[in-house]
């Protein structure tokens, strides 16, 4: 005997194509309820389903609300996202959610709170990346030298210093 309660996708479409068989066998809604361990209210759904569309009206529906945006839209988002913040008029090379939010609706109609991006872009498989704090003023060129000509001679200051 089945039970139902908190079945799996694929196992509810499993038995709602058992049941299909049995009502090719003509057995009664009754006796297929017990064999396939579900409710007889169930089966009997499931048997006008059949009756009026055949198999197909036995496909379990997905559950929850339809996706506002297609995957054309997520195409498009992607590709925009990759151009960089820059390409749609941003002042920094930096994408935020509140942007992103901002470039679907520009590009869709469709307005996310910027909170709920983060989540659709984790189901797209993005990850957070945080970029790296490097001063303005930063002179490579002076730090190299540094390095080179300071650093040895600070280094090898210090050894002296240590007891023996």
């Amino acid at each position: 005997m089945h039970v139902m309660r908190h079945a799996s996708f694929s196992d509810r479409q499993r038995v709602r194509y058992l049941a299909c068989d049995l009502f090719e066998k003509g057995l009664p809604n009754a006796e297929i309820a017990r064999r396939l361990g579900v409710a007889r209210q169930s089966v009997c759904r499931w048997h006008k389903a059949w009756l009026e569309s055949g198999e197909a009206g036995l496909r379990v529906g997905i559950p929850g609300r339809r996706p506002r945006l297609s995957d054309e839209h997520w195409r498009q988002i992607q590709d925009a996202l990759g151009q960089g913040p820059a390409a749609h008029g941003y002042d920094t090379e930096f994408w935020t959610l509140e942007r992103i939010a901002d470039l679907i609706e520009k590009k869709t109609g469709v307005k996310y709170h910027h909170c709920y991006v983060w989540e659709l872009l984790a189901k797209l498989g993005w990850t957070y990346q945080k970029p790296e704090k490097v001063a303005k003023q930063r002179d490579e060129e002076a730090i190299a030298r540094w390095k080179r000509e300071s650093w040895p001679a600070i280094k090898k200051g210090h050894r002296k210093m240590a007891p023996s």
